[in-house]
């Protein structure tokens, strides 16, 4: 028996809500990789701020990048998301670090929103993370 096999299938309403979750972040970690590889003052002010290197912008940004186009690709969607939760891990250690716990729950929200809309959209995550009736 397959892993997909091991959970209900994905309706369509499932689907469509769980590829909605899974767009809603996109465009503002697209515009935060974008602006990591303009490098503008106010980018770099904030990586100083943030105590990271000028150097680490673009890397950064690429990170983001591969993370959004696996995510968004149904075949490396598992990937993509774990790669991206890292990149948010990052994201929540930094703000800790600059004292800035008020922002540090927006990664965190960021990582719920992909995970779920993942969990809505692919039967076999639900397969790995059941959600059981009591």
């Amino acid at each position: 028996m397959s892993d997909a096999q091991l959970a209900p299938p994905t309706s369509k309403g499932m689907r469509i809500a769980g590829w909605i979750l899974s767009i809603l972040p996109v465009p503002l970690m697209l515009m935060g990789a974008i602006m990591s590889f303009r490098m503008s003052e106010e980018v770099l002010q904030n990586f100083d701020k943030m105590g990271w290197k000028p150097w680490t912008a673009p890397v950064i940004g690429t990170l983001d990048l591969i993370g959004l186009v696996l995510y968004l690709v149904p075949q490396t969607a598992v990937l993509g998301a774990i790669v991206i939760t890292g990149y948010l891990g990052g994201a929540v250690a930094t703000h800790l670090r600059a004292e800035e716990t008020g922002k540090a729950w927006v990664p965190v929200v960021f990582g719920v929103v992909i995970w779920l809309g993942l969990y809505l959209r692919d039967a076999r995550v639900r397969s790995l993370i059941p959600i059981r009736k009591l």
